[in-house]
Formats: C-alpha cells, structure tokens, sequence
C-alpha cells in the first residue's frame, strides 16, 4: 500500500547537498513531494521532505540510505497519515459563546424550556431551532471499507472523520460518526431508526453487499429524513459526470451510447442504475455474481461476458476490484474507458489510449467526496424527505457543467462546486416534489 512519508534531515549547508539527497531518493525509487525549510545555520540546513514511498519497509530502506550520505542524519520520519490522524479529526464546537449569565439564561434554563415546550408541540421547527438542520448521522458497520474489506467499526472510523471534515469544510454541515457493531441487517436498521430523530440525514458508508441494498431500502421506507449509502449513489453521481464530460471531450453522446459496466458490487450497482435511469440508450454490464446480475437485470440492465461488455460497449466503466483485468486486446478503437478500481485500475490509462481508446482515466480523478456534500446540503435546504433519481441527475449534470476543458471534473476542494451542486439539488427536490418547506433548514 503506497505511503507518503516527511524525513526530517540535517544537511550540510553548502552547495549540491541537496541534490545529493535528491539523488538518493531517486536510487531508492522514491516521488519527491513537498520540501520545506525549517532553520538555516551557517554550516547546516534543517529540512523536511515528504517522499511517496511502497511501504513501510521501503521508508525504513530509505532513511538508511540517506543517512549514509556524508554529513546528513535523519533526524526522524513518520508516516504523514499518521501525523495527520494524531489525535482524532473531529471535534464537537459550539456555535454560541457562553459570555455572560444572559447567555447562561438564553441557552439554558430558564430559556431552553420555552424551545423545548415549542418543538414539543410544533415537531417540524427542531430543524431550525437546534443542530438537527444541519446535521448528518454516518452510519457503518465497517463490512466492507475502502479496498480494505471487512475491518470492523471501529477501524472505519478513520474514513468516516474523513467523511466528516468534509462535510464541515465544504458545505457547513456537522457530520457525526456512528458506528454500528453488528453485521444482522434487523439490528442495523433498528439501531439507525432508533437515532435517527437527532439527524437532518443518514448518509451510509462502508456496509457490504449485498446487506447494503437491503438496509438503504429499509431505511428509506422508515424515515422522513433523506437516507443515502454514499458508495452507491454518491459515487455513482461522480461516475456519471465524469462520463459525460469524457463523452463531451471525444464527440460522443453519451444518451445515444452503449455504456459497459464491469463489475456490480455496490459501486458499480449504482453507477450502472444510475447511468439506465438517466436515460442512455443501453447498459451491459458484467459480473460473475448471480445474485449480483439477477439484481441488475431487475432495474433493467443487460448482463454480458467481460468480453461481451468490451466489444460492445462505447463507455467502459470498471469497479470490479480486480487490478489488470482489462487486456489490451479487449480495448476498441474510440471507446472511453474509465477504470476506477483503485489503487491499481482494471487498465492503466496509458496502456488503454495506446490501444486505441480515445479517452482513458483511472479512479483517481473519481472521488465521490465530488458527490455526496452537495448533495446532502441540497436535500437539507430544501427540507427533502428523500434523494430521488432527479436530485442525483441535478447533481451529476451540475458537476459536468463545471468540468473545464481537458479535466474530467471539477476541483474537489472548490466550495463553489459544492454549493452549485446543492442547489441544484435542492431545486429538484422542489420540482420533484420531495421537498418540505416546515423541514428545510435555515442554518445553512
């Protein structure tokens, strides 16, 4: 599993020294990233420099190697993404400072009560009058997270804080972490019912499948608030738009297309469903799961061969999870492919342009933290009780429409992206008929 690891050198301050260290780390078949200065002395500098790296015994093989350059010592190196989750990525901050007993008296007894009494007898106002307007309950089992499969709840947690700096930093939305211990879908539905009241939306994350349909369906039939399982429609949004900006870079209309989806996990489901409701003309997509192609053929998807998908199809997607699948030989002139299993796709994008596909990309460039902010804030502004197909066709065409020349789409730390996409949102959830002006929140 690639790693980005800081060194801390000291290094003689005089001429070609840092090339010297440059070139070490090139022999040790390291990426230099950042470098940055932290002191300089008149015979000696103190730098730190951030190298992309296999694994941990490729970090330990290079702090060796530096060391025994004449003149420079490691003074330590860590792992980045350790440094980074020292401590936890979440903290609970008010939004009101407690100053003076007026705000004791405000926020607390004796005025509280009167707040409490009216939400008691007006339900729909809890969204403006406390957190729940603005807030979101992430909700795993940790049965299936990242590439890394079936670790448990509590070591998801990193991904779901992930979730929630997100959130918070994109759209201002407060994102709680829940984990839930226990892989029966009846106690997991039951335990997210049972917490639900104290959240605007459920956002579900990191549940396998087949479990995960299953649970999100049931959820949705439970609750008034939206409920989503991001892995599956979030992603599947992103996946979307970045296929119609492919499709708009090479000529090809993406309505008219055979799209090929490889792979019917929970990722590749959602793209897949969500690409035939959109509109296009067919989807043949391929998985080796009778359970999983008997669920596609449902929603009206056509089950094929890998070899079927390939020859027929003028998109490729692939989620299948399986590094190298695609041969070279498979690829036809002029498709659009993109490969999203990561870290290492179905097909490098290089080795796909050479055989002739017209546009190539792996997972990279699709991230569905594209996707799932936008959304949620859009459903929340609008009050909606749901996230339907047109909320998620909004939001997939909105991040399109922001894609520039030669990108594949939008810059996902761009919080305008995010805001475009929730009002795009919210404005199909009004014209689609979810949305409930008593719920939509006025905090955001």
């Amino acid at each position: 599993m690639a790693m980005d690891c800081t060194y801390r050198l000291r290094i003689p301050h005089t001429s070609g020294q840092l090339a010297k260290v440059a070139t070490r780390i090139a022999e040790h078949g390291g990426l230099i990233g950042d470098v940055k200065t932290i002191s300089v002395a008149r015979h000696e500098a103190l730098r730190e420099i951030t190298v992309e790296l296999r694994d941990k015994d490729h970090a330990q093989a290079l702090a060796t190697g530096l060391g025994e350059l004449p003149g420079v010592s490691v003074a330590w190196f860590h792992d980045r993404a350790f440094l980074a989750h020292d401590g936890g990525k979440l903290e609970i901050v008010g939004r009101r400072k407690i100053e003076t007993n007026q705000d004791v008296r405000d926020v607390y007894t004796p005025g509280v009560a009167r707040v409490c009494t009216a939400i008691a007898e007006f339900p729909q106002i809890a969204g403006r009058f406390t957190s729940i307007g603005r807030s979101v309950a992430i909700c795993t089992n940790g049965t299936r997270v990242l590439g890394l499969g079936d670790i448990g709840p509590l070591a998801s947690m990193p991904v779901m804080e992930g979730k929630a700096l997100f959130y918070a930093q994109l759209v201002g939305i407060s994102a709680m972490p829940i984990l839930i211990d226990t892989k029966d879908v009846d106690e997991f539905v039951e335990t997210v019912v049972r917490i639900a009241q104290g959240f605007g939306g459920i956002h579900l994350e990191d549940i396998s499948a087949p479990e995960c349909f299953e649970i999100e369906r049931r959820l949705i039939d439970a609750l008034p608030q939206p409920v989503m399982h991001d892995d599956v429609h979030g992603t599947a949004v992103v996946t979307f738009a970045a296929a119609i900006a492919a499709c708009r870079q090479v000529g090809i209309r993406l309505d008219e297309a055979v799209v090929g989806q490889i792979g019917l996990g929970a990722a590749g489901y959602g793209i897949a469903s969500l690409i035939h409701d959109a509109g296009v003309r067919r989807v043949i997509a391929s998985d080796p799961n009778p359970r999983a192609q008997e669920q596609a053929r449902a929603r009206g998807i056509e089950i094929g061969t890998l070899e079927e998908v390939m020859a027929q199809a003028d998109v490729v997607v692939a989620t299948s999870g399986r590094p190298g699948l695609i041969a070279p030989a498979l690829v036809r002139p002029d498709q659009v492919i993109l490969a999203l299993t990561n870290p290492v796709p179905e097909i490098e994008p290089d080795a796909a342009l050479a055989a002739g596909a017209a546009f190539a990309a792996d997972g990279t460039s699709v991230n569905n933290v594209l996707g799932y902010p936008g959304i949620f804030r859009g459903a929340l502004l609008a009050g909606a009780t749901a996230i339907n197909l047109d909320m998620k066709r909004a939001a997939a065409w909105a991040l399109a429409g922001l894609t520039v020349e030669s990108e594949l789409v939008p810059d996902v730390l761009d919080a305008h992206v995010h805001d475009t996409v929730a009002q795009a949102v919210r404005q199909a959830a009004v014209d689609s008929g979810v949305a409930d002006p008593a719920r939509a929140s006025q905090q955001l």
